[in-house]
């Protein structure tokens, strides 16, 4: 299994290379062009980087003019970040052809053996988090 997925994210990511953006930047901007603003705290978690790792990211696509950072309203400790119209048009435009890139991958696995394929990987990464969050509890 880790053999698969070191393979489709190599394949996957050297197009994301090609883009300029690096591996931690497109995570940031894909999550914001499908979940809108965010604060900055809750981006990491959704794509896998630590608390320093998002702030260090944020500040890159910061001062690429592709995000913006804007404290929020309600609680000034809050730093919400969005998508610029440069970082909407890029992502855009990456995300394409990222997706067709794994399209590419599973084209000549039949629809319904990749319906099953995602079922039950939604079924094993759940069970995992589960296994997980009971054996931190334990300690």
């Amino acid at each position: 299994m880790n053999k698969a997925v070191q393979a489709i994210q190599r394949y996957a990511l050297s197009g994301i290379l090609q883009s300029g953006l690096g591996d931690s930047d497109f995570r940031v901007l894909e999550v914001l062009l499908h979940k809108g603003p965010l604060p900055v705290n809750t981006i990491g978690p959704k794509v896998n980087l630590t608390p320093g790792s998002i702030s260090v990211a944020v500040e890159r696509l910061h001062r690429k003019g592709l995000v913006s950072r804007v404290e929020s309203a309600e609680d000034r400790r809050i730093r919400m970040v969005a998508l610029t119209r440069q970082g909407k048009n890029l992502i855009v435009v990456v995300f394409r052809k990222h997706a067709a890139a794994i399209r590419k991958v599973f084209s000549e696995i039949p629809a319904d053996a990749q319906r099953q394929l995602e079922k039950t990987l939604k079924q094993a990464g759940r069970q995992a988090e589960a296994l997980g969050l009971a054996e931190e509890r334990e300690r």
